[in-house]
């Protein structure tokens, strides 16, 4: 199999390896033990139904019927949302569960956002390649620029341990091999070696492009999770090892 394979099993997988843990939303029952539950405090973020970013916060509030977020620390005010419309959310629990619903806005203010008609949105991808909403800066470089010494400087869209969704100014065409550095708040930088396999024109001069990682360790998968939870908990500190060394 390809190093940039998304999967390393085949396409035929059992029906249990794609089955995921769904989110307990606030009042629902479970047979088994919690998974995918909300929480007071967990960082979700807010995007239009067509994946655009609208905003990030911390839940403050649950009911049976609706969500109440507030800004981050540090955060200036939200984004005015009109009431009614339809938004996704997405973050991570306390077990490093990915939860992925669809809500109505309720109520929004420069300090607040209030959800109603919560539901558990279903994907057929896995704890793995789950994408997580994040805008951070991002520099790409030429695959024989080891050195990093010729940036192109970037916004991250969504990453996960498959990949990430970037835009940037810049041209470049799908299947080219690029090398990625990612810069995640305060955390260390994370580089990786991706191939370009979607190019879309977001808006004029502004590309938008899906890379793919090179297959990533267990060792990997597990450090970057746990650093796209901390970005949910807030926490400032992480050890994660880097790519940037990958044999090809």
């Amino acid at each position: 199999m390809g190093i940039f394979s998304f999967f390393s099993r085949d396409t035929e997988e059992d029906d249990d390896e794609l089955e995921l843990e769904q989110p307990s939303l606030p009042g629902q029952q479970t047979d088994s033990a919690p998974t995918g539950e909300l929480f007071e405090g967990m960082r979700v973020e807010v995007m239009t139904k067509e994946g655009s970013p609208l905003l990030s916060g911390r839940i403050t509030e649950r009911t049976d019927d609706t969500l109440t977020l507030s800004r981050l620390p540090g955060e200036l005010s939200f984004k005015i949302t009109p009431l009614n419309s339809a938004v996704n959310l997405s973050g991570y629990d306390k077990k490093l569960i990915p939860i992925s619903l669809s809500a109505t806005v309720e109520e929004s203010t420069r300090t607040t956002l209030k959800l109603k008609d919560l539901k558990v949105e279903s994907h057929i991808e896995n704890r793995d390649t789950f994408r997580l909403p994040f805008s951070a800066p991002v520099s790409i470089y030429r695959k024989e620029d080891d050195r990093f010494r010729n940036p192109e400087e970037c916004q991250l869209v969504n990453i996960s341990t498959g990949g990430c969704c970037i835009q940037s100014e810049y041209i470049h065409m799908e299947d080219e091999v690029v090398r990625v550095r990612v810069k995640l708040e305060e955390y260390a930088p994370l580089n990786f070696i991706g191939q370009i396999v979607r190019c879309v024109e977001h808006a004029p001069g502004q590309f938008r492009y899906g890379i793919l990682f090179a297959q990533l360790t267990e060792q990997e998968i597990t450090s970057l999770n746990k650093t796209l939870y901390n970005l949910q908990m807030g926490i400032k500190e992480t050890r994660i090892r880097s790519s940037e060394d990958k044999a090809w």
